[in-house]
């Protein structure tokens, strides 16, 4: 059976953007739509091709270029999951095209589309190296990877006064968060002498090193990936750029950018946790982020802020998972929180092209496309957590692994704010299926979504009732 190396899963991914941005540079004749479907059909081959990676060696055994970079089995499964979230964000933004071409007014006809298609898959590649990062310097070049591709997807439409508010404050907030990660970093090195994660947890576990220093560096380092992740008090740049971008855009940065800071976040956590004041951080940052990100939705009339506030509130249930240390069941919520959360942005990026993104907008839906209303309930339900769907159980196990840890505190808020979380997410229901609307244009939705959004339905319900393949896949 045919063998392959983790890293040229990256060097594929790398390849494949450049020449799809070289066709779009010199083809200026082609609808640059299908540099969108060749994208897809490449990271789809890739993705196929990471179900025959071979493991590297033992990362605390490794030298050379395997003492920064790991292909265990966690990475492998968040290497496939950025694939596929890029992939369907891919599709989001063939259906987002003529939005792009209006906001370019008196340029060429399709002026930009190119670059917007193509930067997901260098986002892509930052956020593959980054699941596999152990060391803290690979852990910041990827991160900025990442980071300087979402500062252009965030402001691209650049005319659009609230894209260019958006894009200001994810720069200059991000920029600080970056500053925040480097200065934490070079206080871990400079009391323990290592960057490599597996060589600091031998590093920490020496009575001389100064303890309370290297928990002041990852004091630093948390606030950097606490404004990756959303988690209070460092969400405050997240309803405006959620509700400011590209709405693919705001996807991506929901599921993608979430799920591999909370990856780097257990790497990173893992050699801290032989000190105790660690835990007691994150079950504080935990408990008011649930708090926060849930009772800030509850007023939200428009639909991607809504949302945004909702990412905020299930970071905090990931959260949970990381202070237990239960690698499994954040796992599983984030795969749930890729099938719910992608499904409610595919439906909003077709609907908001012919009403809006308020959630007034979305009255009477069932009568103009039952489709996208059935999605669209069962994105809403999964993150409620409405048993039979990925997010019920995505909650179950957090919470569980909750319990088994006597995190009494946790627990009892995680329950209580998930009340809150039926109200806000109900009101879009009720809006398609109870409130009456003199609109009854019908909406089209084309072959390619459709595929897209039906396999995110079957995929939210199944895993719900069957989640073992998920489970299968994380076991090392």
């Amino acid at each position: 059976m045919m063998r392959i190396t983790a890293p040229e899963l990256e060097i594929a991914v790398l390849v494949l953007g450049m020449v799809i941005l070289l066709v779009e540079t010199f083809a200026t004749k082609i609808d640059k739509r299908i540099l969108a479907f060749a994208a897809i059909a490449g990271l789809a081959i890739v993705l196929l091709a990471s179900f025959f990676v071979a493991p590297s060696p033992s990362p605390d055994q490794a030298t050379g270029f395997w003492s920064f970079y790991t292909a265990d089995r966690l990475s492998i499964f968040f290497k496939q999951f950025a694939l596929v979230t890029t992939i369907f964000v891919l599709i989001m933004m063939a259906d987002y095209a003529p939005v792009v071409r209006r906001s370019f007014p008196g340029a060429a006809p399709q002026s930009g589309l190119g670059e917007f298609l193509t930067l997901p898959i260098f986002t892509c590649l930052g956020l593959m190296y980054l699941v596999s990062a152990i060391d803290f310097v690979f852990i910041f070049v990827s991160l900025e990877l990442v980071t300087i591709s979402f500062y252009v997807l965030v402001s691209f439409t650049r005319r659009n006064p609230i894209t260019l508010e958006a894009g200001t404050k994810y720069l200059v907030l991000s920029a600080l968060s970056t500053a925040f990660l480097v200065y934490g970093i070079a206080w871990i090195f400079g009391v323990t002498g290592q960057t490599n994660l597996y060589r600091l947890t031998e590093a920490l576990a020496n009575p001389a090193i100064n303890h309370n220093a290297a928990l002041l560096g990852m004091g630093f380092v948390l606030v950097a990936l606490g404004f990756k992740i959303a988690a209070v008090p460092f969400q405050i740049w997240v309803p405006d750029v959620y509700q400011g971008a590209p709405t693919p855009v705001t996807a991506y940065l929901s599921v993608g950018s979430k799920a591999a800071g909370f990856v780097v976040l257990l790497r990173v956590l893992q050699p801290f946790l032989v000190l105790p004041e660690t835990q007691r951080l994150v079950v504080l940052i935990a408990l008011l982020t649930l708090i926060y990100g849930n009772l800030a939705a509850l007023p939200q009339a428009n639909l991607k802020r809504l949302l945004a506030y909702s990412s905020i509130a299930h970071a905090g249930y990931l959260l949970i998972g990381v202070v237990c240390f239960d690698v499994r069941a954040v796992s599983f919520y984030l795969v749930a929180y890729l099938l719910m959360t992608l499904l409610s942005f595919a439906v909003l990026i077709i609907v908001a092209q012919q009403t809006g993104e308020e959630i007034s907008d979305f009255d009477g839906l069932a009568r103009r496309s039952p489709f996208l209303a059935f999605a669209m309930l069962i994105g809403m339900v999964s993150l409620a957590g409405v048993p039979f769907t990925a997010g019920f159980l995505g909650k179950f196990y957090i919470f569980y692994a909750a319990v088994l840890q006597r995190q009494v505190a946790l627990v009892v808020v995680g329950v209580l704010t998930v009340g809150c979380g039926f109200y806000y997410y109900l009101k879009v229901v009720r809006a398609m299926y109870w409130q009456s609307t003199t609109n009854i244009a019908k909406i089209p939705v084309n072959g390619l979504s459709r595929l897209a959004i039906s396999a995110l339905i079957l995929c939210t319900i199944w895993f719900g009732i069957y989640p073992q393949p998920i489970l299968d896949a994380l076991k090392r």
